[in-house]
């Protein structure tokens, strides 16, 4: 589990090709004083498995569907990547509730800057809308972000320049892609709606009570 608060921004050194995907190697500083193998990362919104560690670069692997659903199979060596470590039990929870499971890839349509702050707009697939609202959370490239507009297919979403400079977010540009997740909640509501509406008792007040809504 992650908060979608970048803690560096890192750089990949090395892609080599294994059975079903690419192991990685990502040069970082600032998280290296506090990883072990074996290990969860969220690199741009993907959480993977540390596999090993080697002055001041670490290993990973992306495979099936990581590469299918993610950015990842099109990343270079000297790509900026975002990084964060796993969520700690007694530490303050400043984004929101990020899993590392990428749920689809949005293109960046519009970067515009508005007096200090960035506004961000990203083009996403269709299955991805639904559990967007307006002010809610999104997850880009594995930052937490507040989504600020909704029209129709595109998303518009506001960057301070702290955000804007310590994460990957300064490097993109017009056409790029980048990985979304989805908040989490909106799909275990989707998902227990689905299952009451299959069957024959209404939604009520108590029920919503009963799920500890």
């Amino acid at each position: 589990m992650f908060t979608g608060i970048i803690e560096e921004i890192g750089k990949i050194s090395s892609i080599q090709p294994i059975a079903g995907g690419k192991r990685i190697k990502i040069s970082a500083k600032i998280i290296m004083d506090d990883i072990s193998v074996n290990d969860s990362i969220c690199i741009n919104g993907v959480c993977l498995t540390v596999i090993n560690i080697n002055n001041g670069d670490f290993w990973v692997e992306a495979v099936g569907p990581t590469l299918e659903k993610s950015t990842f199979s099109e990343i270079n060596v000297s790509d900026f990547v975002n990084l964060e470590r796993s969520l700690k039990l007694n530490d303050r929870l400043g984004g929101h509730f990020v899993q590392g499971h990428v749920n689809g890839i949005g293109r960046i349509t519009e970067i515009n800057k508005l007096g200090e702050n960035y506004f961000l707009k990203l083009e996403l697939r269709d299955n991805l809308q639904k559990y967007l609202i307006s002010e809610g959370s999104i997850t880009v490239d594995g930052i937490s972000l507040t989504i600020a507009e909704l029209d129709n297919a595109k998303v518009g979403i506001s960057i301070i320049p702290h955000t804007y400079k310590n994460t990957s977010i300064q490097f993109k540009k017009v056409g790029d892609l980048v990985n979304i997740e989805t908040d989490m909640i909106a799909k275990y509501v989707e998902k227990l709606l689905k299952e009451k509406s299959s069957s024959d008792m209404n939604i009520t007040e108590n029920w919503l009570k009963e799920l500890g809504y």
